[in-house]
């Protein structure tokens, strides 16, 4: 994204907590993008400063696993100022209502927007520190806002270079269409023999999906789909989404994965150990049966898909992981998530 908005003439500047990882941009003062996009984008800043990085920043564009939104939050709070916008790409399931609720915790009283897209707008893999490959850039990508009725006022600003963006209902409907976490745990855990005897060295997407793993994908999105109708939210089932991003189309999920070109040459992880289970298990999938389970809809498979991911890894995702408590929604009716997530507070006029 960095490398992208550089290339479109943006002044960027890019933030990461670790030196390392920046080292080689810092040199270079750019990225080089292959794949879809051919070029390169020369940077402004490249800095481990969140409080340089910030600065001046109209859009703050928070591309990092869901694992970090809260502690980037912690670390941006104190140096947030009026008009700024934070967008979360993406904020996975309840990442804005995170992001929201931690930098008002932590004294944040300036007029900022957090939002949040409902998936990152790239299908790419890094080839080296200062180097991506894009295999595809998505369709349509839906994006709201804490409070929804500010989604406008993103959605204005991103369009200036990302004509992809359009409004979303709100962050409960981003959040629910969260398709990443259909696709990538299960995924992977279903085909975790294969990645530990070749080292993912066989096309994800195309080959890790076979028509029996494709039920099983199907089974966890309607879990999902009926977690949203919960909170009164029409989400759109993982076909209905591959269509839109990709135009892929298919009598079933089978079929709608395997006629998507944006996929094809992506490789599996070459580990289990990877963001596929430490990102979308706790900040997908956990988010998505902890509603479920304060809303009384039952996620047997999703469920069940999270305490494998835990004894793959020996880890308790459940308690790493986003929850109702973590976003502030504990002891909320559905009435008053509604009022939080459309008016940003549940304070009485």
């Amino acid at each position: 994204m960095a490398g992208h908005l550089g290339m479109m003439g943006c002044e960027v500047s890019l933030y990461n907590r670790s030196s390392d990882r920046l080292s080689t941009i810092q040199h270079a003062g750019s990225i080089e993008l292959t794949g879809q996009l051919e070029g390169v984008g020369k940077l402004s800043l490249v800095t481990t400063d969140i409080e340089k990085a910030i600065e001046g920043a109209e859009l703050i564009m928070v591309v990092v696993p869901a694992n970090g939104h809260a502690p980037l939050a912690e670390s941006c709070a104190p140096y947030l100022k009026d008009g700024q916008v934070v967008v979360l790409h993406p904020g996975r399931t309840g990442g804005a209502l995170e992001f929201h609720n931690i930098i008002r915790r932590n004294g944040c009283t300036a007029d900022v927007i957090v939002s949040e897209a409902s998936t990152l707008i790239y299908a790419c893999r890094m080839v080296n520190p200062a180097k991506v490959h894009i295999f595809g850039i998505k369709n349509v990508i839906p994006v709201a806002a804490i409070p929804s009725y500010r989604t406008p006022e993103v959605i204005r600003r991103l369009n200036v270079v990302y004509p992809q963006f359009v409004p979303g209902d709100n962050v409960l409907k981003t959040s629910m269409d969260n398709i990443g976490a259909i696709f990538h745990p299960a995924i992977t855990i279903l085909n975790a023999g294969r990645i530990e005897s070749t080292q993912g060295e066989f096309e994800f997407y195309m080959e890790g999906v076979t028509p029996s793993v494709a039920r099983v994908l199907e089974a966890m999105d309607k879990e999902r789909v009926a977690v949203a109708a919960a909170m009164g939210i029409r989400a759109m089932s993982a076909r209905e989404w591959l269509y839109m991003a990709y135009d892929a189309a298919g009598r079933n999920l089978y079929e709608s994965m395997q006629a998507n070109i944006g996929y094809k040459g992506i490789t599996a992880p070459p580990t289990t150990m990877g963001r596929y289970i430490t990102e979308d298990i706790p900040m997908s999938l956990v988010p998505i049966a902890s509603l479920g389970h304060h809303l009384e809809v039952p996620t047997p498979v999703i469920d069940n898909m999270i305490y494998l991911a835990s004894l793959i890894h020996e880890v308790d995702y459940w308690a790493e992981g986003r929850t109702v408590d973590t976003m502030g929604l504990a002891n909320l009716t559905v009435k008053q998530i509604r009022k939080l997530v459309m008016e940003g507070s549940l304070d009485e006029d």
